[in-house]
């Protein structure tokens, strides 16, 4: 397989707005975790407390699915470098490198929307019995 300056130069958008969502999240659940907190403080509720469990983990992945985003496109960047200077397999070997660890990247994300649903559905849990008027 041959590939050119313009190949990795292709998932730069991809990433970028990759980074842009994960960003995102990351802010939302930072200030849920936040208000989360002070509801604890006051109220020492189990249930904040597995809330607040919750939402540590999905941080921790977003962070790492930050950290492989970043990654992903670092190496990128390194592959065009590595294309430039005239190394093609090389490059093409990195450029491999940057598919796995965004592939990695998205496979977080999948984990940490399902424990987003997950926790949405036990808090919606108790409005099963209510039927709309």
């Amino acid at each position: 397989m041959d590939i050119s300056l313009t190949t990795p130069a292709l998932l730069f958008p991809a990433i970028s707005l990759l980074l842009l969502a994960y960003t995102n999240r990351f802010l939302a659940i930072a200030s849920l975790i936040r208000d989360l907190h002070a509801k604890y403080k006051k109220d020492r509720d189990k249930m904040l407390y597995g809330q607040i469990k919750n939402l540590k983990l999905r941080l921790i992945l977003i962070r790492n699915m930050q950290a492989l985003g970043i990654s992903s496109l670092f190496i990128c960047v390194l592959c065009m470098f590595l294309l430039y200077a005239g190394l093609l397999l090389i490059g093409q070997i990195v450029f491999g490198i940057s598919l796995v660890l965004l592939m990695i990247s998205l496979a977080l994300s999948v984990w940490e929307i399902q424990i987003s649903v997950n926790a949405l559905n036990i808090q919606l849990g108790d409005l099963s019995d209510i039927k709309p008027e």
